[in-house]
């Protein structure tokens, strides 16, 4: 019997897939350090972003023959080194998509109308100072007609930009590999209605000069911040900056300079260097809308990634 090690969990019914096509399911968390002890026993094991498969951990698991982690990012996994020994690698692209692009809405959105702050200090001062509330929290801005450049203009890169057309703005993406696409927008309960739009990317340096919003969502290296103080410098005054990626991506330092100095307006932050002990300073700064790394958190989102990670192992070992 194939044994999997779910062991950052999966959703219920990607584990009943699984389950039904014969296969052996734990979900008992297994701590990191004990992974080397217990990994060797399972033919699969599929994790999110808490545990890492690195070469040593692979080298103690001969029996080992896929590494699935539920999301996009594979940075905790040596990814190259597994292939090297005939070990799969899969993960889910496509699945959380929607809901990564609903949160940098959220966060946007928030920003705009300073919805983050109001929900600090309504709770506190609302019934005694209500009126310098108001005062503080008006002068918000509409995102329809803002300039948002977006990058990486892969699956989530994409769902983004469809709400942002929804919403009326102009997109600017940015993508090594991708020249140009199509993004199709549904309407919701109008039967084979759709408006498709052409959207090209353009250079680095354009989208930095004429974004009001950046977004970004590409993978993070682990070796240089792609948005530092230089990157910064080339922004439009005033920009709002969201990372709901990776941390790392934005460097902290140079953004909380950047807030200081008011050449960014604003920031939204999902994901952080220090996870899961963020730095205080960018909790608690009045200039930034702040989540614990919820990204692909929906309902919605974890069903269609344990699904997918079923059928791919499923296809595997051809059940």
């Amino acid at each position: 019997m194939i044994k999997i090690l779910a062991n950052d969990g999966i959703e219920a019914d990607g584990q009943l897939l699984l389950e039904d096509a014969g296969m052996e399911v734990s979900t008992t968390k297994v701590a990191q350090v004990d992974l080397p002890n217990a990994l060797p026993d399972y033919d699969v094991v599929i994790v999110r972003s808490a545990t890492k498969i690195r070469k040593e951990l692979i080298d103690v698991c001969p029996n080992l023959k896929i590494i699935a982690r539920g999301g996009v990012g594979l940075d905790n996994i040596d990814v190259d080194y597994a292939k090297s020994k005939g070990i799969k690698v899969i993960n889910t692209p496509a699945a959380s998509s929607r809901s990564v692009a609903e949160l940098t809405f959220g966060h946007m959105l928030s920003l705009a109308r300073y919805l983050h702050n109001a929900n600090r200090e309504m709770p506190i001062k609302g019934a005694t100072d209500f009126k310098n509330l108001k005062s503080n929290f008006g002068g918000g801005i509409e995102l329809k007609g803002k300039t948002l450049g977006i990058i990486g203009f892969g699956r989530i890169g994409q769902e983004t930009a469809k709400i942002a057309l929804g919403l009326g703005m102009k997109v600017l993406p940015v993508d090594l590999y991708v020249d140009e696409a199509t993004i199709s927008i549904e309407l919701f309960e109008i039967e084979q209605a759709s408006i498709s739009v052409k959207l090209n990317t353009v250079t680095m340096d354009t989208m930095l000069a004429h974004s009001d919003i950046i977004t970004v969502h590409v993978p993070f290296s682990g070796d240089k911040a792609l948005l530092g103080a230089a990157e910064i410098a080339s922004m439009k005054d005033g920009v709002i900056l969201i990372n709901t990626a990776r941390g790392g991506i934005i460097d902290e330092g140079a953004l909380l300079d950047a807030l200081s100095s008011g050449k960014v307006a604003s920031a939204a932050l999902d994901v952080f260097n220090d996870e899961p002990t963020p730095n205080l300073a960018l909790l608690n700064h009045p200039k930034i809308s702040v989540s614990p790394h919820i990204g692909a958190a929906t309902n919605e989102a974890q069903s269609n990634i344990g699904k997918e990670l079923a059928d791919q192992i499923i296809a595997h070992f051809d059940l």
